[in-house]
């Protein structure tokens, strides 16, 4: 055999390895899909890895309207707008029943620290959808007549109460029920490495492909301003979800003192305490969005003390002291975080 022949198949050999690498290559590769819109008064952010490189936007846009047109106070004929206009409800659409399974779950697990029928008292203090009152303390005396989730009552088909002036709010809920409907969507889809982010809210199953690591989330700092955001930490994730409660935009400032959205159901009146913050992990959002809540009323200690007690939660607490700003975290998400000082 000549050199020229040679060289031939020498080239036609490299031509064909070099091919049969890029068709490996292509055959192994995720392609990295990201999307984001708005719902729920908020906007969203996902990302997920998809070798079809499909793009689920409308469908997700499609669920998100739906799960809306059940849940939000702010549409004047979905089904918790019904509810709170009337005496009882029959579920049409299928998010209302696990929403409020779930919210009496954390209701009585948090001694009613979390109890979605502060409605009125949200729109009393000026957060609703409702008129703001301005309320002194004879007004919330007789709102709080009819607050607590056991002036409700619910089966798998309908929910219920004698009392009209019962009403309901889930939006300490909402968005991470939300997390979790969009990310059983994905999954159902063969998707598995996804990140879905609503409002500060966060699913995040499987890694960061592009990165070869667990996705990344951000704790935003107290002090930041809606034009000025800063991170006091980050949190990676993987197979686990994300929520923060915080007063961090969510107020207003009235003769010189300032109401947070947060609402004490004991009490009726908005939170005054040293906690600023509560980031908790769980293994869905919805539930870590409803214990955020709940330990934003709780306060600093009561929080702690559930964190330690519970095998399935995890938390974040940054709160505030004579000395400045310190942080707790639970010894399982340690070293999971990387906290700036």
């Amino acid at each position: 055999m000549n050199n020229r022949i040679k060289n031939a198949l020498y080239s036609l050999i490299l031509v064909i390895l070099v091919f049969g690498v890029w068709k490996y290559r292509q055959s192994n590769s995720v392609n990295e899909i990201k999307i984001e819109g708005e719902t729920m008064g908020t906007t969203y952010h996902i990302t997920y890895y998809d070798r079809e490189e499909r793009n689920f936007k409308n469908e997700i846009d499609s669920v998100l309207l739906v799960f809306n047109q059940s849940l939000s106070t702010y549409i004047k004929d979905s089904e918790v707008t019904s509810f709170n206009n009337g005496n009882s409800f029959q579920f049409n659409l299928p998010y209302f029943y696990p929403i409020l399974k779930k919210s009496l779950e954390v209701e009585v697990s948090s001694g009613g620290a979390f109890d979605p029928t502060v409605m009125p008292l949200v729109n009393a203090w000026g957060f609703g959808p409702g008129e703001k009152l301005k309320p002194d303390s004879a007004k919330i005396d007789s709102m709080m007549e009819f607050v607590g989730f056991e002036k409700i009552q619910f089966n798998k088909d309908s929910v219920w109460k004698e009392d009209g002036r019962v009403q309901l709010d889930f939006s300490a809920i909402a968005k991470g029920y939300g997390v979790d409907v969009v990310a059983n969507y994905l999954k159902s889809k063969g998707i598995t490495n996804w990140f879905v982010e609503i409002g500060g809210e966060i699913s995040a199953f499987g890694k960061n492909l592009n990165l070869d690591q667990a996705w990344e989330a951000g704790v935003l700092d107290p002090s930041s301003t809606y034009e000025n955001q800063t991170f006091k930490a980050y949190a990676q994730l993987e197979n686990r979800a994300m929520a923060t409660s915080g007063n961090y935009f969510n107020f207003y400032v009235e003769k010189g003192k300032k109401y947070s959205h947060t609402i004490d159901p004991a009490t009726g009146y908005t939170i005054q305490h040293e906690l600023l913050s509560a980031s908790v992990f769980a293994n869905d959002c919805m539930t870590a969005d409803a214990w955020a809540t709940a330990f934003m009323v709780m306060g600093k200690d009561e929080a702690i003390k559930k964190l330690s007690e519970s095998a399935e939660l995890d938390g974040f607490l940054i709160y505030s002291t004579e000395a400045g700003i310190e942080t707790f975290a639970t010894e399982r998400m340690k070293p999971m975080l990387k906290i700036n000082p």
